[in-house]
């Protein structure tokens, strides 16, 4: 069993389909590729430029924290529609030597002066969603670089300014563009890349959208990265660097946001245990709230355990059915009851509680679709309503194992594709503001993920590590996707975990999703022929693309098993 500062609990919304149906990231088909081996050490994540600059650091005897801060400062390079330093992220860290697990939120936080009527018209109603993501006023204060340099300082190996050396040659000597950050721009899948100057003399050099195969150099993020290689993260959340972001926030052409400089400075990430869950003979951990991500992955989990989806084949269309029914479930006790703790009450131990989640698992027919399923109700917490807050795909997954068997498992998201469209000495900044609740009452009842000052934004973002019952770590896993983060992996592990497929075949397998709304197959797989018995069953079905990017690595006593997403541009390099 793991340590104490697990915190597992073993004693056992609906989002709008038509705004993620313009999302044009994903592949038509999937592309089965072999499962990376290694026995030392591995890196999975979303570019090759990044995953190369993790590997290096652990052949330099880096440890996982320490590769997990150079994958992130090279994917704000070369994958800036994702994520990057003006995003926020969540991190596992597994210490391998003391078998402890501990999270690090490094999760954006609404500014002193945020309010709760920001993103609503004149009427009181919420604005255009679109309109409410482009400009300064969707900006939080960014938070991964202090999350990762926190780590760092209780866990890394290598001196700090040294992770920044790759991602400094790169900014400074360039990089060559990928086809999906081209395809993005092309697009224009953000309007605000084109509408805001800076991003848009970037991404749009002599009025012409980058293309696949350039080579692209940013000296003004080199810059930043000396400078925060030498001085910490100070000088970016109290120095120019600082003064820098408030300026861009405030002064954004479209939508000026109400970001400060104490704001930035009084910015802290924090260090907490991980919420955990029983699942057959493995013990699954996540993120805690504001994530809804580890809560809702366990419930998937352990309310499909007394249906057993080990009896049926990989992605037989009863299993399918039985994983979108607990699905429903899982949603509908999101969309109800999770929030940043700090401002309201979330009952984790209710919702992750196996008497529970056994009830709620017997609900689910084998027969029969059950429409929308309903929260569960816990005595002594607030009436609240259900929100309404889009989470956009554009995220980024790492999954790192190092040679001692310590582990990182780190979402990072700049919110939407291109985040505000703000761009700022070298780097995009977020729009997290808008994983609030657009409207902070529904029929007059309040919504627990509301806007208010100094709160942070539910998250779908669902890092996650599996363990074997003598505490020794089985699976790290991940994926970005907004809302459907937690579909992704929940049904990746159950490939791996019931179906005993290798993380890669888990990684490839057709996507299966339901948010407490449609059943969602994957467009261009075997499963798309599903639909018509699915709808026989009362499921109202759609077949569109899933834009999943899981990065996961299986861990055994002798080697180490990797897999990457054929639906981006990850890479699993090991040794």
């Amino acid at each position: 069993m793991l340590l104490a500062t697990t915190a597992c609990t073993f004693e056992q919304s609906n989002s709008t389909e038509i705004r993620e149906d313009r999302e044009p990231e994903a592949a038509t088909g999937i592309q089965n590729s072999k499962a990376v081996v290694g026995k030392k050490h591995m890196v999975a994540a979303a570019n090759p430029y990044a995953s190369e600059a993790g590997f290096n650091i652990l052949e330099q005897g880096g440890n996982a924290i320490d590769a997990a801060i150079a994958v992130q400062l090279v994917l704000t390079l070369v994958e800036p529609q994702s994520s990057g330093i003006g995003g926020g992220a969540f991190i596992l860290h597994f210490d391998n030597a003391n078998k402890q697990l501990t999270t690090f939120d490094g999760r954006e936080v609404a500014p002193e002066h945020a309010s709760q009527d920001q993103f609503l018209n004149e009427q009181g109603n919420p604005v255009r969603w679109i309109d409410a993501v482009v400009g300064g006023r969707s900006v939080g204060v960014p938070g991964v670089l202090k999350a990762l340099e926190d780590a760092h300082k209780k866990h890394g190996k290598l001196p700090w300014e040294v992770l920044f050396d790759d991602a400094i040659k790169l900014a400074e000597q360039g990089f060559v563009v990928s086809p999906r950050m081209a395809k993005l721009v092309s697009m224009a899948f953000n309007p605000g890349i084109k509408k805001l100057p800076s991003a848009s003399s970037y991404f749009y050099p002599n009025g012409k959208a980058l293309t696949a195969g350039t080579l692209l150099k940013n000296p003004a993020l080199a810059k930043v990265y000396k400078a925060i290689a030498e001085q910490g993260t100070t000088v970016f959340y109290q120095g120019w660097i600082a003064q820098s972001i408030v300026n861009a926030a405030q002064n954004s052409a479209i939508a000026p946001g109400r970001l400060s400089l104490p704001d930035m400075a009084n910015y802290r990430a924090t260090e907490s245990k991980a919420v955990c869950g029983a699942y057959k003979v493995y013990d699954v951990c996540g993120m805690p709230p504001p994530s809804s991500g580890g809560i809702a992955v366990i419930q998937i989990l352990k309310q499909l355990e007394q249906h057993d989806l080990a009896q049926y084949a990989a992605n037989e269309i009863n299993a399918l059915h039985l994983f979108t029914q607990s699905s429903r479930l899982a949603f509908a006790d999101r969309a109800k009851y999770i929030a940043d703790p700090d401002f309201v009450k979330v009952p984790v131990e209710q919702l992750t509680d196996a008497n529970y989640l056994n009830q709620r698992g017997q609900l689910i027919s084998l027969e029969t679709d059950m429409g929308s399923a309903v929260a569960g109700e816990f005595e002594n917490t607030a009436k609240l309503a259900n929100d309404n807050a889009i989470e956009m795909p554009s995220t980024s997954h790492v999954s790192i194992v190092d040679a001692q068997g310590n582990a990182i498992s780190m979402t990072t998201s700049v919110e939407m594709a291109f985040g505000s469209a703000v761009f700022v000495e070298g780097f995009l900044l977020n729009n997290q503001l808008t994983d609030f609740s657009l409207a902070p009452m529904i029929n007059s009842v309040p919504v627990a993920n509301r806007l208010e000052p100094f709160k942070r934004p539910r998250s779908s973002m669902a890092p996650t590590m599996v363990f074997n019952q003598d505490g020794s770590l089985r699976l790290v896993v991940g994926s970005p996707g907004g809302s459907r983060i937690i579909n992704y992996v929940a049904q990746t592990m159950i490939g791996v975990l019931d179906w005993q497929l290798d993380i890669q075949s888990a990684i490839d397998l057709p996507k299966v999703t339901n948010r407490n709304d449609a059943t969602t197959l994957e467009k261009g797989t075997d499963i798309a022929a599903y639909k018509s018995k699915l709808e026989a069953m009362g499921h109202k079905v759609s077949v569109r693309d899933l834009n999943s990017g899981i990065h996961g690595i299986e861990v055994f006593n002798d080697k180490l098993v990797g897999g990457a997403d054929p639906r981006r541009e990850g890479k699993v390099l090991s040794n």
